[in-house]
């Protein structure tokens, strides 16, 4: 039987698979912002397909950055997942918009569900309010 820690309430296999998730959520979101941060022609040629202009890859990336820092730091996890999840939803919007493959807005929404995977995981006042108890 997997044992509970005693700090978090949640056991040692849910708090990895959480940890795990989230590192590659994370790891995911820091490489997309860098590219954006960088700007190579390919990520400028991307965005301008999809409808945004060049000026506004930086703000983006930023609004990535800053969300995702906000998922890895504990106390403002909830405020990061909240925001990555508007971050995805708008590329989901964006990918419908500009009839993408399916595979676009599937990953899309996936990578939204994974968040939320990730904190559920590890943080357990999110498990005890989203599990369903009779």
């Amino acid at each position: 039987m997997e044992s509970i820690t005693h700090t978090s309430g949640i056991s040692r296999g849910s708090l990895w698979a959480g940890r795990i998730i989230t590192g590659l959520v994370v790891l995911f979101f820091l490489f997309d912002s860098i590219m954006k941060l960088v700007k190579p022609a390919f990520v400028v040629e991307a965005n301008q397909q999809l409808g945004y202009s060049e000026h506004l890859i930086i703000p983006i990336a930023l609004v990535l950055l800053v969300s995702t820092i906000l998922y890895v730091i504990p106390v403002t996890a909830v405020l990061g997942a909240i925001l990555l999840t508007g971050y995805m939803g708008g590329a989901v919007a964006t990918h419908v918009r500009v009839d993408a493959p399916l595979f676009n807005v599937v990953f899309a929404v996936l990578f939204g569900m994974l968040v939320w995977a990730g904190l559920f995981f590890r943080e357990p006042r999110l498990k005890a309010l989203l599990t369903l108890k009779h």
